[in-house]
């Protein structure tokens, strides 16, 4: 087997910072305090592949576009170029950057192409494979903050047991926000390519936009309010029909802190949120529908430290859960995502819940 490796090494940097993505906004990202989380989940990915596939041929680009990773993971891989720029490991790369890494790769003559990134970082693969009218099959390491793509693994590691194994391929969706949209509380979502993606259960499926009324829903969460009790409110329409409900208007897409009849901060980052934190806080989430995720995807602000901090309640119209089998959370912190683990009440109404595993 011969896989090529392909990292954007940006890629999530905006997350935990709140600013929703990274395209465009890295400079912001960095002033803010972010770190870089896609080199650390791609030696996640890397490190499963080898575990269970250690003779894999791995070809990369170079620096943190993949060598270094590939080397961290145990390989010895093969390095067919690098970015622009002569300090390969600190330089801020480029969608350019990508697309010549792939088009290189897949000159090489590679089985697989795993990539580590969002949906950007999938839409420069995709379509760089489809206009060298390759065959390839891609797989995607989830690194970014907006996930709607269907190509990618559930989990870094998931993506590397993938990689070591697969016989069939099929085709998926690769779809694309508008940032600039979205962080103004607008889902722009297209669909951008399709790909040949290997089979496999630990894929995740492509986001449903849709949604249902949750009106009575919202009504049993204000019902349910105590007084002390810090609520730390994600993003999407079913907990802002909550945040409406107790009667203030919050970000649609970002993480909102509100106790007492206050609103504490609105569209906040993980340092924010852990400011005004109190001795008992709720995170209200919503799985994303299609998918199950209630950590990880879209609200990196809820961190590992937040939710280590917080008890959690999970939300959702019967309509979202009609069609989620399981939920799922990739915190990035292997421990926390275990607590996570087992059976959860999921609100569906204003008394109604429903039993769901998180796996």
């Amino acid at each position: 087997m011969r896989i090529g490796v392909v990292v954007n090494p940006i890629a999530g940097m905006g997350g935990r910072v709140g600013l929703k993505g990274t395209d465009g906004m890295v400079t912001e990202a960095r002033e803010r305090g972010a770190e870089q989380r896609a080199p650390a989940r791609a030696i996640d990915a890397l490190s499963a592949l080898y575990e269970r596939a250690p003779g894999t041929k791995l070809l990369t680009y170079g620096g943190e576009m993949g060598a270094n990773e590939a080397r961290e993971a145990g390989f010895d891989p093969e390095v067919v170029g690098e970015p622009e720029g002569e300090n390969t490991n600190t330089k801020e790369t480029s969608a350019s950057d990508t697309r010549e890494a792939v088009h290189r790769l897949i000159s090489e003559g590679i089985d697989l192409l795993l990539f580590v990134g969002g949906d950007g970082t999938a839409v420069d693969v995709a379509e760089t494979l489809s206009a060298e009218g390759s065959e390839v099959p891609m797989l995607g390491v989830p690194a970014g903050v907006k996930i709607y793509s269907s190509v990618f693994a559930v989990t870094p590691k998931a993506a590397g047991r993938v990689a070591a194994g697969f016989d069939r391929v099929e085709e998926r969706e690769v779809n694309d926000i508008d940032e600039e949209a979205y962080r103004d509380g607008e889902v722009r979502a297209e669909l951008k390519a399709i790909a040949r993606v290997p089979v496999a259960e630990s894929l995740q499926s492509s986001k449903q936009l849709g949604g249902g009324t949750v009106e009575s829903l919202a009504q049993g969460v204000a019902d349910d309010v105590q007084e002390g009790v810090t609520y730390v409110l994600g993003p999407g329409s079913t907990v802002g029909a909550i945040k409406a409900e107790l009667g203030f208007e919050g970000s649609p897409l970002g993480v909102d802190v509100w106790r007492d009849g206050e609103l504490l901060a609105r569209d906040a980052n993980e340092e924010e949120i852990l400011a005004v934190l109190g001795d008992e806080n709720v995170i209200v989430v919503s799985p994303i529908g299609g998918q199950g995720f209630v950590f990880g995807r879209g609200n990196h602000q809820l961190s590992p430290a937040v939710i280590c901090r917080s008890t959690v309640e999970i939300v959702a119209s019967k309509t979202k859960l009609d069609g989620i089998g399981v939920l799922r959370a990739d915190t990035g912190d292997e421990d926390v995502d275990e607590s996570l683990r087992g059976w959860h009440k999921v609100r569906v109404g204003r008394f109604e819940r429903r039993m769901l595993k998180l796996s």
